[in-house]
């Protein structure tokens, strides 16, 4: 080829790239702007490193027939795929153009993101998917939802292997929603997110039901009802930051550590705070956040899923630099209970640190499972299975810290010494017990009550006995279902060296195909 050619051809390179960057019609860039929403590529250039961004099939464009209604072939087919780095660390990643087709999904805009995704997979890096679309292209038909499928199956194949995290800036509708379903978090934003299998207008035709796209898929909706968004931020830019930080604790893959952070706060530093944290009376509530945010670094703990289930507290945070996942009940929520919801939510954090090399802390502080009739037909012993289920699984560094009550099989099922637990502290303040102490005593002396001439002195003396005797950490001290009882000023040392010791902690499980969770 001669050098006037090439030129020739490089002009012409040059010409289509710069068709594909602004292959939305002005108008269509105008309308995104006007809902406050960023482009495809402004939203990558604000999320990855500046400058590290590393585009793939730019020029691609759709292959329908002329008779399918497409007249337009723009470059990139609606989405902008490739690679750059956040924090100097690779990532992959889709972003769905709302400006070209609406973001719709065709033939060859689901193999864009099957390649990235498949780049992703083979070098071992997270894969963070844009989301901005109307769902599958309809006028490609069946090519369309046979092309979710591989973006499902690559979903499922990638999981527990690298990080997969959802970013939902617009619509995601139809079969759309079950990718981000499949993946680790799903994140979205107030007002401008809508996630649904059918919209308000088939509901009102189906149903009857009258309802609006916020009530029916809006961020709220599925961050405090459905459990669908594991994170929710006001703009765009926050959702986005907030992806930044959670790579910031995550590996890049399941064979690898989570990142180590030089520490600033002191791993040798007494928490004298805690030692006034609880009330006087064992039934009055506090807040978990107190005691969580003054043990770890810094007091900064990212919270997982802070809108639902807020019985159970859990999320990310640091240990003398080292990433901990944490999970502990809420007394100010329900009592810190366990029930449906609760259970699930902690069940799925328990398994996503696992698979990600994340190291467990559990404060323990619950009553026990939520009774009622909504709850037994809700099928509360599957989904408190779950939980238990995680736990036991888990290999990696675990440590429960019994803080205040632990009844029942609440007890057990919170990360206890005998479900696979490393190591087991206890607070002086910690009640280990089948049950609470009125309860037992109204179950074991029913009669003896009912026969004395003051019931109610008889029962107070019953139940300060039964508290003396038995809801205390010593017996399980004594039997070694707790490794120690501590200073809950201690607790941070305790933690830190407890965690440094089990660094190189190892455990081989029976092979097999997989376990078979109580879904």
């Amino acid at each position: 080829m001669s050098d006037h050619s090439l030129k020739r051809r490089l002009e012409d390179l040059a010409e289509r790239k710069e068709a594909a960057i602004h292959a939305g019609s002005p108008r269509a860039v105008e309308r995104q702007h006007e809902r406050g929403k960023m482009l495809a590529r402004e939203r990558i250039d604000y999320l990855l490193d500046e400058g590290s961004f590393q585009e793939t099939d730019m020029l691609a464009r759709h292959r329908a027939p002329h008779d399918s209604g497409l007249d337009e072939r723009p470059y990139t087919d609606g989405v902008v795929t490739g690679w750059g780095t956040v924090d100097g660390r690779k990532v992959f990643l889709f972003s769905q153009d709302f400006t070209v087709f609406g973001g719709a999904l065709g033939e060859v805009f689901a193999e864009k993101i099957h390649k990235v995704m498949d780049l992703a997979a083979s070098v071992g890096a997270p894969v963070i998917g844009l989301n901005d679309g109307a769902g599958a292209r309809i006028q490609e038909g069946v090519v369309s939802l046979a092309s979710y499928g591989g973006i499902f199956r690559r979903n499922v194949a990638a999981s527990g292997v690298i990080p997969q995290i959802s970013v939902i800036l617009g619509p995601c509708a139809g079969g759309a929603v079950y990718s981000p379903a499949l993946t680790d978090f799903v994140f979205m934003v107030r007002e401008t997110s809508h996630m649904f299998i059918t919209g308000p207008d088939v509901v009102k035709t189906v149903t009857g039901e009258a309802v609006t796209l916020e009530e029916l898929g809006g961020a709220m909706t599925h961050a405090s009802k459905s459990g669908v968004a594991s994170f929710v931020a006001p703009d765009e830019k926050a959702c986005l930051d907030a992806v930044r930080e959670l790579l910031s604790f995550l590996p890049l893959n399941n064979l690898e550590l989570p990142p180590w952070h030089e520490p600033e706060d002191d791993p040798r530093r007494r928490c004298h705070e805690l030692i006034d944290l609880l009330p006087e009376s064992a039934e009055a509530a506090y807040d978990m956040h107190e005691l969580v945010e003054v043990v770890v670094d810094d007091g900064h703990l990212v919270e997982y899923h802070p809108h639902w289930a807020k019985s159970v507290l859990c999320g990310f945070a640091r240990l003398d630099g080292h990433v901990v996942g944490v999970v502990a009940n809420q007394p100010r929520e329900l009592g810190g209970v366990l029930d449906i919801e609760s259970s699930e939510k902690a069940a799925r954090f328990v398994r996503t640190c696992d698979a990600f090399n994340v190291p467990l802390v559990t404060f323990v502080d619950v009553p026990g499972f939520l009774p009622g009739v909504r709850q037994e037909h809700g099928g509360i012993v599957r989904h408190g299975a779950k939980l238990l289920y995680a736990y036991c699984e888990a290999t990696v560094p675990r440590i429960q810290v019994v803080v205040r009550k632990a009844y029942g099989g609440a007890y057990v099922v919170m990360s206890s010494k005998s479900t696979g637990a490393d190591l087991a502290f206890a607070w002086p303040s910690a009640e280990l017990a089948v049950m609470s102490p009125p309860g037992a005593v109204a179950m074991i002396h029913r009669r003896e009550i009912a026969a004395a001439a003051d019931p109610e002195a008889r029962r107070a003396e019953l139940i300060e006995d039964y508290t003396e005797r038995h809801a205390n950490p010593w017996l399980a001290a004594e039997r070694g279902y707790v490794d120690d009882v501590i200073d809950p000023a201690d607790t941070r040392a305790k933690l830190i060296a407890g965690f440094d010791m089990l660094r190189t902690k190892h455990e081989e499980r029976p092979r097999r195909k997989h376990g078979n969770v109580p879904l």
